[in-house]
């Protein structure tokens, strides 16, 4: 074989597996929901005084619609509150007056953030905080307050 049919076969070779590559790359990115360079969304805090259950990549729903997911939940220390960070897709409101939950998908599905819209004419700006919330029910603690009879 001529260097020349050597030297073309491997640039082909070459061609196709960077090609290989490439694809590999995008449906990782694509099919792991990773952004890169930010995506389209943007980030609002919400301040929870029990957030048990509740997990980082958990969803964020208005009206029964995923709207974006958990980022991060983190300890205030100052305040000994659970804060959440969300992301939240680009163009979809959050009123200022809007009420965050942590609900459970199921009888004993992953918990999840329901955001209930308020009606309020100003919106919660990028890194804002929604200031009403409800907690996830301590299911544990309910029964046995009705099993020691405190309830």
């Amino acid at each position: 074989m001529s260097n020349i049919k050597k030297f073309k076969q491997e640039s082909i070779v070459g061609i196709f597996f960077l090609i290989g590559c490439l694809c590999v790359g995008y449906l990782t990115v694509k099919l792991g929901k990773m952004e890169i360079l930010g995506g389209d969304y943007y980030t609002i805090n919400a301040r929870f005084t029990n957030v048990t259950g509740l997990k980082s990549g958990g969803f964020v729903q208005l009206a029964g619609v995923p709207i974006g997911q958990v980022e991060a939940i983190t300890l205030n220390t100052k305040d000994q509150v659970a804060m959440v960070r969300m992301k939240i897709q680009k163009g979809i409101p959050i009123d200022e007056d809007a009420i965050a939950s942590v609900k459970t998908s199921g009888l004993i599905g992953d918990k999840y953030i329901k955001i209930s819209p308020g009606g309020a004419d100003t919106l919660i700006p990028p890194d804002g905080t929604i200031v009403d919330t409800e907690s996830t029910v301590d299911i544990e603690e309910l029964i046995s307050k009705y099993v020691f009879g405190k309830v």
